[in-house]
């Protein structure tokens, strides 16, 4: 599935284009948070801010939980950084929110470097809910 095929993944992508646009990079990452929380309200994205993930095991929650940065939609897991280039681990760790959330989507976007860079995830271990 494409951007283009997406509209819901290609409309977070634009409101962080246009932070990024504005803010540049440098900031430290809560700066990106909240600024990109404005852009989404603006164009009515629904969101919910660090939302806590509970991680189960054989069925039973663990105390150790995750804290995603955004889901929107109510179904796409949004990360945020600010790092000179995203690697493996960042990737990884959406991964692994979307397996906690049970979700299909994931976007990793960091505002660090002089472009901004967007990866889109896909849980292919998710369970029927």
């Amino acid at each position: 599935m494409t951007t283009i095929e997406d509209p819901q993944t290609y409309a977070i992508i634009g409101a962080a284009l246009t932070v990024h646009q504005e803010l540049g990079p440098g900031f430290l990452e809560n700066v990106y948070h909240e600024a990109l929380a404005i852009e989404l309200e603006q164009r009515a994205i629904p969101f919910k801010h660090e939302v806590e993930l509970s991680i189960f095991y054989r069925g039973r929650p663990l105390n150790t939980t995750y804290r995603t940065d955004f889901i929107c939609f109510d179904v796409i897991i949004v990360e945020l950084k600010a790092l000179p280039a995203i690697s493996r681990r960042e990737k990884a760790q959406v991964l692994n929110y979307l397996k906690a959330a049970n979700f299909r989507r994931g976007l990793l976007i960091n505002f660090g470097s002089t472009s901004l860079e967007h990866a889109r995830l896909v849980n292919n271990w998710q369970t029927s809910a």
